[in-house]
């Protein structure tokens, strides 16, 4: 059975694919700019450098789990143990260098394999039984959080200088984990756009049963972009403990709720089939400037999550409006 044709393949649908892209890019610089300008009117020391690098430095760890949270919601599916799977590689891996006088690169890959691993049985347990992704990684979440309480005792790990190199600054004071981020969100874009795998995960997100009659199966697939977001997650979580100098089985908590956000701003659809890795950075911009913006105002915590719950909502329904805009135009 032949699958549904491409209409991305005629110079129309081309077109009208290069113009929803370049809408939806234009609509989130204007808002990111907006809320710059927004910020700086409202206080003086919001557009300075300490501020913007104070930002940039900050969104590593956010930045590389929500590449691979977009894989997942492209893919239709989700994934809520991203936070404590940030945790337990943390975790695991400052025991190694504390506990087991592991040198700090192979401790380094001992936390990523454990990410891998946590993302793999996700993805595996979810495929093999047929079960919600969205069930099974809430499962998870309390799971690897009470691993992350194991391993650390439940006490906060002090690693001191073992992890400072990715948290240094290399170029014009931003960090090596923000250039490694800046790097993924490049490969994850090409990935999406450019192979034969990301066109797996835009199809099954799209119509699983096409790309199943069509030969494709996704069991591999689904398995795989979750084993990946995992090993993101477990690179979070070294950045993290880098950052702070420890590794804490607290970190990452509500996180997975930052990251979905992200995403979702960034334009990536919860109803799988679309999105971009691009868009998604953009989206971590967003959240970053806002709750800088909010703190630097003087704004409560409470006040913080009201406005964020709202823009979150707004863009939601931004996307939403625009879709079937784009669906009453064809």
């Amino acid at each position: 059975m032949n699958a549904a044709p491409d209409t991305r393949a005629t110079p129309a649908g081309a077109w009208s694919a290069l113009r929803g892209q370049a809408g939806t890019y234009l609509a989130l610089t204007a808002v990111l700019v907006g809320m710059v300008l927004l910020f700086s009117s409202l206080s003086e020391y919001f557009f300075t450098r300490d501020t913007l690098l104070s930002i940039v430095n900050e969104i590593p760890a956010l930045t590389v789990m929500a590449v691979g949270m977009t894989f997942v919601l492209i893919l239709a599916g989700i994934d809520l143990s991203v936070g404590s799977v940030m945790a337990l590689s943390a975790a695991v891996a400052a025991s190694a260098m504390l506990n087991w006088s592991t040198a700090p690169w192979l401790a380094s890959l001992l936390g990523l394999g454990v990410g891998l691993a946590c993302g793999a049985v996700t993805g595996a347990v979810s495929v093999a039984w047929r079960l919600p992704s969205f069930i099974v990684s809430l499962g998870m979440l309390e799971a690897l959080r009470g691993g992350a309480y194991l391993v650390t005792d439940s006490r906060t790990q002090y690693v001191g200088q073992s992890m400072a190199a990715l948290a240094a600054p290399v170029w014009g004071g931003m960090s090596v984990a923000f250039l490694i981020a800046l790097a993924l969100v490049v490969v994850g874009q090409l990935v999406l756009t450019r192979t034969t795998y990301g066109r797996y995960i835009i199809g099954i997100g799209t119509n699983e049963e096409a790309m199943r009659l069509a030969g494709i199966d996704p069991r591999p697939v689904r398995i795989a972009v979750f084993a990946v977001t995992g090993l993101l997650a477990g690179l979070a979580g070294l950045m993290q403990s880098a950052r702070l100098e420890a590794a804490d089985p607290n970190t990452g908590t509500g996180i997975e709720l930052q990251v979905i956000a992200a995403v979702v701003i960034g334009g990536t659809s919860l109803m799988g089939g679309r999105g971009s890795v691009v868009t998604t950075l953009f989206g971590v911009l967003i959240i970053a400037v806002l709750d800088a913006g909010l703190a630097q105002i003087g704004a409560s915590d409470p006040s913080k999550r009201i406005i964020t719950g709202f823009v979150i909502v707004a863009a939601v329904i931004a996307d939403t409006l625009r879709q079937r805009s784009q669906a009453a135009r064809h």
